[in-house]
C-alpha cells in the first residue's frame, strides 16, 4: 500500500499549524549543537510483556523532519524532528516517521497531554491524532469506523510504558545521507522478530550516524538483536567518544488507570528473571538453568541500569532531576495536610481508584480549543472537565471533579513505589493547580492557607548545573 496523493497535500497543509501549535514548546528545544539522534529504550506492557519482557526500540532525530509519514526532509528552524521505528503489519511499511510529542502523547501541543488518562481517553485522542494526519497509513474501514491493527504503536506510546533515551550529537550532513538513503530505499514491511525487529531497525539508524557503534550480542540474546542491548552498545560508544554531547533522559509513562509497564531485559536475563521459564528449567535440567545463569552473570546482564544518571523528561520543561523518595514522601504529607483543611476527609488512599471509576463513566472530547475533556453528568447536568494542565480550570467544571483528578494524579506520583521517580516540576505545577482548584472551591481556610509545596534537596541550588548541563537533551 502506497500513499495516496489526497493524503500527501493533507499532511502538508497542516504542517504549519503543527509548528504554530506547538510554539510554547519548541521555545524550550533550542539545541546547544545543530542535531541529536536519540535512541529509545521502551519498556514492555500488557500481555505481550507477561511473555517477553525485551520491550521495543524506536529513534527520535531532532534534525530529521518529515512532508509526510513516509518522506523525510532536513527540518526547518524551530521544527522538533521525528521518530522513526519499524512496525510489524502497518500500512505494508517498514518504517513510518511521527512527530515527537504525538509519537509520545498523541496530541500536538505538551499543554494538552492529560493529567490522568483511562484507555477511553488514549483510544480517543490515538483515533484523532490518525484521522488528521495518518490516514495515509491507517485508512478508515469502508463503514469509516476505526481500523484494528499496530497502528496505535505510532502514537501515545507513554500511555503504556516508561520510556528511557539515549541521545548524542549528530550533524546536518549526516542527517541528510540519512534521508537520502531512507527516501531512496523501498520502505516495505519484511519484519521478523529474530533478524529484522525493531532493535534492528534502530541499529542500522545509528550506525548510519556511527558506523559499528551498535551491534547485537550473540550471547546474552542468542543473535537476537534486543533494545536493551543496543541501549548499552550506545552507552559504551559515547564513553569511548567523549567529544560527542551524550546525555540520558527518563520519559515517565503518563499516570493513569492503564497497568505500569515493566523492567526492560534482554533474552537470557528475561529467561532467568522469569519465574515461570526459570523454575521449570530448573526441574527438569539443573545443568541448563545453570547454564542459563553462567551466561547471565557472564555477560553481566543484570549489570546495566537504564535509569543510571538520567534526568527526568517533563513536557514543555527542561529535564530534571528526579524527586528522590524522601522528597516524595514529604509532598506527600503536605497534600494530607492541605486537603486536610479542604475535606473533613483529607486525602483518601483509594481517591485514585475513586476517580478511576468516575472517568471510566464519562466519555472524552474536546473543548473549543481542540483540548481533550470530559463529559460528565452532575446532578444529571452534563459538564465539561478539563483534563490537561491547559484548561483543567477553565472549563468551569464543579471544584469537587478538577480536586479529585489532581489527587489521583498526585497520589500516583507521589506512591512510595515510584519504580522509575518524576519531575519535581511537574509535582510543583501539579501542587499549584490543586490549590487554585481548592481555592475556587470557596473554602475560607483554603483560600487563607500559606502552605507551599515543601522544600526538597532536588530544589536546592545544587541542582543548577543539572539544568545548564541538559541544554540540548531531549525536549
Amino acid at each position: 500500500m502506497k500513499a495516496t496523493s489526497q493524503h500527501v497535500p493533507r499532511i502538508q497543509r497542516v504542517a504549519g499549524c503543527l509548528v504554530l501549535a506547538m510554539a510554547s514548546f519548541v521555545a524550550l528545544c533550542t539545541l546547544a549543537y545543530a542535531s541529536s539522534a536519540t535512541l529509545f529504550l521502551e519498556e514492555p506492557y500488557g500481555k505481550l510483556g507477561f511473555f517477553t519482557a525485551t520491550g521495543h526500540a524506536a529513534v527520535y532525530l531532532s534534525g530529521v523532519c518529515a512532508d509526510s509519514p513516509l518522506v523525510l526532509r532536513a527540518c526547518a528552524p524551530g521544527e522538533t524532528g521525528i521518530v522513526l521505528s519499524r512496525y510489524d503489519g502497518v500500512g505494508g511499511y517498514d518504517w513510518i516517521a511521527v512527530p515527537l510529542i504525538p509519537y509520545l502523547y498523541a496530541v500536538e501541543n505538551a499543554d494538552d497531554v492529560p493529567l490522568f488518562a483511562d484507555a477511553k481517553m488514549v483510544a480517543f485522542l490515538r483515533d484523532r491524532y490518525r484521522r488528521e494526519y495518518l490516514e495515509a497509513v491507517a485508512p478508515d474501514l469502508a463503514d469509516g469506523k476505526t481500523p484494528g491493527g499496530n497502528w496505535y504503536e505510532l502514537v501515545g506510546s507513554s500511555y503504556d510504558r516508561t520510556i528511557y533515551s539515549y541521545q548524542i550529537e549528530t550533524g546536518a550532513a549526516q542527517d541528510e545521507a540519512l534521508i537520502r538513503k531512507l527516501n531512496a530505499a523501498a520502505n516495505e514491511s519484511h519484519f521478523r522478530t529474530v533478524s529484522r525487529n525493531c532493535a534492528d531497525f534502530a541499529k542500522d539508524i545509528i550506525n548510519s550516524y556511527y558506523p559499528k557503534a551498535l551491534h547485537r550480542s550473540v550471547v546474552a540474546d542468542v543473535g537476537i538483536t534486543t533494545p536493551k542491548q543496543m541501549a548499552k552498545m550506545l552507552v559504551r560508544y559515547s564513553a569511548r567518544h567523549s567529544e560527542l554531547e551524550f546525555t540520558r533522559t527518563i520519559i515517565p509513562q503518563v499516570p493513569g488507570s492503564a497497568a505500569r509497564s515493566s523492567n526492560v531485559h534482554g533474552v537470557v536475563e528475561s529467561f532467568f528473571k522469569s519465574k515461570k521459564y526459570i523454575v521449570p528449567s530448573a526441574i527438569v535440567s539443573p545443568i541448563f538453568a545453570g547454564c542459563v545463569f553462567a551466561v547471565y552473570e557472564g555477560t553481566g546482564g543484570g549489570r546495566f541500569d537504564p535509569a543510571r544518571n538520567a534526568l527526568v523528561f517533563s513536557p514543555g520543561n527542561d529535564p530534571d532531576k528526579a524527586l528522590g523518595r524522601e522528597d516524595r514522601r514529604a509532598y506527600a504529607r503536605e497534600l494530607s495536610h492541605l486537603l486536610a483543611q479542604a475535606q473533613p476527609t483529607g486525602s483518601s488512599p483509594r481517591a485514585t481508584k475513586t476517580w478511576e471509576r468516575k472517568e471510566a463513566k464519562a466519555r472524552p472530547e474536546f473543548d473549543d480549543q481542540g483540548r481533550p475533556v470530559l463529559r460528565m453528568q452532575v446532578a444529571s447536568q452534563p459538564v465539561n472537565l478539563g483534563v490537561s494542565a491547559g484548561n483543567i480550570l477553565k472549563t468551569g467544571a464543579p471544584a469537587q471533579l478538577t480536586q479529585e483528578l489532581l489527587e489521583a494524579r498526585l497520589q500516583q506520583e507521589l506512591r512510595d513505589k515510584a519504580p522509575h521517580g518524576v519531575a519535581e516540576a511537574e509535582v510543583t505545577r501539579d501542587w499549584n493547580l490543586l490549590r487554585q482548584a481548592l481555592q475556587q472551591s470557596g473554602d475560607e481556610l483554603v483560600r487563607t492557607s500559606k502552605r507551599q509545596p515543601p522544600e526538597t534537596s532536588a530544589s536546592s541550588g545544587a541542582g543548577n548545573s543539572h539544568l545548564e548541563s541538559s541544554r540540548g537533551n531531549l525536549h
